[in-house]
Order: C-alpha cells, then sequence, then structure tokens
C-alpha cells in the first residue's frame, strides 16, 4: 500500500521522514536498548529530548525568555477551562467569535465569570473575521480571548485584535508553526498539535511567567494550575513523553527545511494553488472572504449533496483522502498543513479539474 495524501483536518499528515526515523528508533532509541515509549520519564535519556524540544520550539518561534513552554496533556480544549481558572481575576473577560471552538471556549469561561462577546461572525456563518480595530474592551477584562485560524470554516486572524491594552489570548491549534508570530504581543499562547505538530495528545502552552502564579480560583485543580506544570517543567506528572518526543523531531524538521519564514513561503505556495482554482472553477466554490482565507484549512462546495459525495468518494480511490467538510458545514475541506507537499495539492487541483470535466 503506497501512502495517501491525507487532508485530514487533525489528526493530520506528519512529515514522512520523520515517520521514517521513529520507525527506525521505535526498538532502541540512540542505543540505549528500549523504545521513547517505554522509558522513564525521570530518566537523564528523556529528560534530554523534552529539553532538546523546548530549546528548538523556542529558537523556531523566537521566544522570549520571559514566557515559559508547558507540554501539557487534555487538548486545546482543556485550556477553555485553565484558562480562565487561572487569569479571571476581576472575573471578566471578551471573547471574538469566529467559529466553534471560540464559541465553545466562551461557553467553559461563562462557568467561571463574565464572558463579554466582543464581535462576531456568526451572522455569517463564520465565512469572515470581523473587524477588530476598535472592540467595546474595558479596562476591567483579565484577557481578550481569540481562535486564530478556524479549522473547522476556513478563515485566519491577518492582523491581530486591537486589545487596547488588555492581555490576548490565542488558540492557535491548526496554525501553529505555519508561519512566524510575535509571540510577546500575546499573552498566553496555546494549541493542541493534533494538527500541524505531532501526534494527539499533547496541547503546547506558552505563556508569559507574571501570569503564573498561586492565587488563581480556590477550585482550580492542582493538574489545572499553570504554576503547577511551570514549577515542574512539565515533568508534574508522567507527561505525554512518545508524543512529545515525536513534536521535537518535527521541531529539527522545520528547522531543516529553513524555519518558519521559509514554511510560511511553502504554504503560500500551496494555498494559492487551490484558491487559484477555486476562484475560477464552474463547479467548486469557496466559502470564505478571500481577505480572511486559512493557509491550513479550505473548505469548499459544489452545492449539490449527492455531487459532494460522489466527489469525496472518487478522491478518495484516487489516494486523496479525508477530504469530506466538518459535519457543520458539509461541503468539502482540504487540510493543506506544513508536511502536505505541494505535489499533493497539485495531484488534488489536476483531480478537481477532471471531475468537473466529467461532471
Amino acid at each position: 500500500m503506497s501512502r495517501v495524501y491525507n487532508f485530514s483536518a487533525g489528526p493530520a499528515v506528519l512529515p514522512e521522514e520523520v515517520l521514517q526515523e521513529a520507525a527506525d528508533e521505535m526498538l532502541d532509541y540512540r542505543g540505549c536498548g528500549m523504545s521513547v515509549m517505554e522509558m522513564s520519564h525521570r530518566s537523564k535519556v528523556y529528560d534530554d529530548i523534552i529539553k532538546e524540544a523546548e530549546a528548538d520550539l523556542r529558537d523556531l518561534m523566537n521566544i522570549p525568555d520571559n514566557y515559559k513552554v508547558l507540554f501539557l496533556q487534555g487538548g486545546a480544549s482543556q485550556q477553555f477551562a485553565a484558562v480562565p481558572m487561572n487569569l479571571m481575576k476581576n472575573k471578566k473577560a471578551g471573547y471574538i467569535i469566529t467559529g466553534q471552538w471560540a464559541k465553545k471556549a466562551a461557553a467553559e469561561a461563562k462557568k467561571y465569570g463574565e464572558v463579554v462577546e466582543l464581535a462576531s461572525s456568526a451572522d455569517k456563518t463564520f465565512t469572515y473575521i470581523p473587524d477588530c480595530s476598535d472592540l467595546p474592551i474595558t479596562d476591567d477584562m483579565d484577557y481578550v480571548y481569540i481562535c486564530e485560524n478556524n479549522t473547522i470554516y476556513g478563515t485566519k486572524y491577518k492582523t491581530l485584535p486591537n486589545t487596547k491594552g488588555v492581555d490576548l489570548v490565542a488558540d492557535v491549534s491548526s496554525c501553529f508553526l505555519s508561519e512566524p508570530i510575535d509571540v510577546s504581543k500575546y499573552a498566553v499562547v496555546y494549541g493542541g498539535v493534533q494538527k500541524n505538530v505531532g501526534p494527539a495528545g499533547v496541547v503546547i502552552v506558552i505563556i508569559r511567567e507574571d501570569l503564573i502564579r498561586d492565587d488563581v480560583m480556590p477550585f482550580t485543580p492542582t493538574m489545572l494550575k499553570y504554576k503547577t506544570q511551570a514549577d515542574k517543567d512539565s515533568l508534574y506528572n508522567t507527561p505525554p513523553c512518545y508524543n512529545i518526543y515525536i513534536c521535537g523531531k518535527v521541531f529539527k524538521w522545520l528547522k531543516k527545511m529553513g524555519g518558519l519564514t521559509e514554511i510560511q513561503k511553502r504554504n503560500e505556495e500551496k494555498a494559492k494553488i487551490l484558491y487559484d482554482f477555486l476562484d475560477q472553477s464552474k463547479m467548486f466554490k469557496g466559502t470564505v472572504e478571500a481577505k480572511d482565507r486559512s493557509l491550513m484549512n479550505v473548505p469548499f462546495v459544489i452545492g449539490d449533496k449527492e455531487l459532494e459525495a460522489k466527489f469525496v468518494k472518487e478522491a478518495e480511490e484516487n489516494g486523496l483522502v479525508n477530504l469530506k467538510g466538518h459535519r457543520t458545514v458539509g461541503g468539502m475541506r482540504a487540510s493543506i498543513y506544513n508536511a502536505m507537499p505541494k505535489a499533493g495539492v497539485e495531484k488534488l487541483v489536476e483531480f478537481m479539474k477532471k471531475f468537473e470535466a466529467e461532471n
């Protein structure tokens, strides 16, 4: 069986050479006689793995020294609760609703304090990013929250909101490491890794040190306190050791590719191939306002459910898998993360042209 082009939104495609390297080291990691899967997280060998992964990530993202990097469990969804529990001192925060995940995060935060909906694109089924240049932000808000790239709807903030001096918290799960960002503009940046960085089971949290404190909400579980995790360098309990090891390999792969500026170029090139086709196609239509299009997730429709089902089925027969859109939107979606080669996008467009001609 040859490998397919996997357009899944997550768990998603990983770089082939990373998988190959992991396979080579599966039974014996660098002469230690065992697999990383079997290794104590307290061992010197593993300590080197997690420390090196963090050092490479800091290097890739240019993370300032006053930010901690945490490798945690519970996925991005667990951060929907951890963020308000740790950061809501005044029990008030602003949320910008641009899709399913921001909506869920806001609903979770409501359990712990007042949530002000600063802006929303729900009126047009989240097909655009609202204007965030002058939001009704007040000084007593603990933070402003965004989901920076919307996996389901295929939108992405091209400019960060003007938070008027209030701390910005961003869920970057589906655009993590796809382009350079200025970490100092955020108070907290976090992302589940299963889209662009590694296998499901890790969420990476990058948090400014002054926000890591003891005086969190009194009922905050020990495991959800950032301080618990930061004080022990993500080793308070057994972390998802193997998954962090794979993330570390992906960081090395990204560095080898030339870092985030280079990856952004590649991503823009890939996305352009697909968007250019969608813009001139008579059959397929992109669903997002052009100025807010994601480089990572590209939703598109035909407008005929039977034809769409036929397209997804035939694409799969041609080695182009996981193109069905999210159940809340329908249609199709191609997720073209860092590890998706340009050849995969070219093959998809070629297939779409053929399908259009035949149908």
